[in-house]
């Protein structure tokens, strides 16, 4: 708000921006939910295990009553179809996307023909298509959380514990019904038996998808941590074009002239040793008493 330049964005909203920076989050002082507003924790949390299992439809999260993503495939099926798009936000647009969100949970095929979001993070975590085939002369795909796992466990001292989202061959199709990765770049190391997580986010949303982005990518580290046997110690935040959107100034104000509270601690079931077999019922908030929710309108 204070040292960013006003400049224009491709939603046509406008933002206040600054280029590059950094924020890291011990996380032996406790688990980085902004307490100066609440965020949603459950949302958080099913979006990250959607994402680690590879999943890209939108329906997995419908049913986990998750609508983080739904506005951008309701965009993308409006011009699919040659319909007009309504101002985001708009009586017009919420009836329409709560249309669209009930076709997709009902209509078996209008959501195989609108409801994948495409090759997006999940995809490209999990299924990265290599240039080889195989002998059936099908794709390989790269599952690189495996590997990852894989990884620590053979070589912890590896410079390439790294995980990929940004395939510029896919690029554009992740445009269509989605968005091209955010958070874009991902990077582990252990030292001293702990382990740190360091993201690289190429455009960050810093009222709305940051928050979001630090508690997801922490407890990613808590996982990975627990599922390769060390201690989670810290998440490195690292952005691109940070900004705030010019429609979310008096929200940021609001929300700056508030007072810290203690951040809460999750709690992860133990027995759980293997990355893909978390599920939502093996986490706990514990201790979370934030200042409450301030809405703001979403840029698509």
């Amino acid at each position: 708000m204070e040292t960013g330049e006003d400049t224009t964005d491709r939603t046509g909203t406008g933002t206040r921006a600054i280029f590059g920076h950094q924020m890291r989050f011990n996380l032996e002082d406790g688990f980085p939910l902004l307490t100066t507003k609440k965020v949603p924790f459950k949302l958080i949390l099913s979006e990250l295990l959607w994402f680690i299992k590879g999943d890209t439809k939108l329906k997995t999260l419908l049913e986990n009553n998750n609508h983080i993503w739904d506005e951008w495939p309701f965009k993308w099926y409006l011009k699919a179809e040659g319909l007009p798009v309504p101002p985001t936000g708009s009586e017009e647009w919420k009836s329409g996307l709560k249309e669209f969100t009930e076709k997709i949970m009902t209509d078996e095929e209008f959501n195989k023909k609108y409801g994948d979001l495409g090759p997006v993070y999940g995809y490209q975590w999990r299924s990265w298509p290599d240039h080889k085939r195989d002998e059936n002369g099908n794709m390989v795909h790269i599952d690189q959380l495996a590997k990852l796992i894989e990884q620590i466990k053979s070589a912890p001292d590896s410079r390439r514990l790294i995980v990929s989202a940004w395939n510029p061959a896919d690029i554009d199709e992740m445009a269509k019904a989605g968005l091209p990765p955010c958070h874009c770049l991902f990077q582990f190391k252990v030292l001293n038996g702990k382990m740190s997580l360091q993201l690289y986010q190429r455009s960050c949303d810093t009222f709305l998808g940051v928050p979001f982005n630090i508690a997801s990518y922490s407890l990613l580290l808590m996982m990975v941590a627990q599922a390769t046997g060390y201690k989670a110690h810290e998440f490195i935040w690292t952005g691109g074009d940070t900004h705030i959107y010019s429609n979310h100034f008096d929200q940021v104000k609001e929300q700056l002239s508030r007072d810290f509270k203690t951040l809460p601690t999750v709690k992860i079931n133990p027995e759980v040793k293997d990355l893909f077999s978390f599920t939502m019922e093996d986490f706990e908030l514990v201790g979370y008493e934030p200042h409450d929710a301030i809405k703001a309108p979403i840029a698509v």
